[in-house]
């Protein structure tokens, strides 16, 4: 008879603890967005687009006969812009252990797109400043195309998860309003 009350003590305890436990990682799971992260990540999209367009910009120059003070400008304005978007991307990463899994997603996806935009925009500096009067080469093409094509990229991604967010937003706003269970 001790061995079963033991045994059902044990058993109680166990499922207890099992709950909490079950209950510490829904929580762990169900992590609110960060409104930080979130503004952070609206103010970065729109850095990301204006580098996309400063890329779409001097991607035109190819079909032009512009000079290469002009290319050096565009350039000298994407590095600035590409400087900044990088301080916002560090300001992202130190928020990073306030964010919601799908914000942390989003900011260790932009790494890629960084690394890359910073190796095209190295190379049409370089490019620039070793031939300046070559500006009309297929390497210099490839070049610019790059870089237009990452930044487009970069932009669009960090979009997307922002308008998924905001929908996000609205979808929760709009379960409570409505009263609808939670699965």
């Amino acid at each position: 008879m001790n061995i079963r009350k033991s045994i059902g003590w044990i058993g109680t305890a166990v499922l207890v603890l099992g709950g909490f436990a079950g209950a510490v990682t829904m929580r762990a799971a169900d992590k609110p967005d960060s409104e930080e992260v979130s503004k952070l990540l609206s103010e970065a999209r729109n850095m990301a687009f204006q580098l996309k367009d400063d890329a779409d910009t001097m991607q035109t120059f190819t079909g032009m006969k512009v000079s290469w003070a002009t290319h050096r400008d565009a350039m000298t304005l994407i590095k600035e812009h590409v400087n900044a978007f990088a301080q916002q991307v560090n300001k992202l990463k130190a928020a990073r252990q306030d964010a919601s899994p799908w914000q942390r997603t989003v900011i260790d996806r932009i790494d890629p797109f960084m690394d890359e935009l910073n190796a095209y925009s190295e190379a049409v500096i370089e490019h620039l400043n070793k031939h300046p009067e070559r500006l009309n080469t297929p390497e210099y093409h490839e070049y610019l195309n790059a870089n237009a094509d990452f930044a487009a990229d970069m932009a669009t991604m960090i979009a997307d998860f922002v308008d998924y967010g905001r929908t996000k937003e609205r979808l929760e706003n709009l379960t409570y309003k409505l009263e609808v269970p939670a699965r």
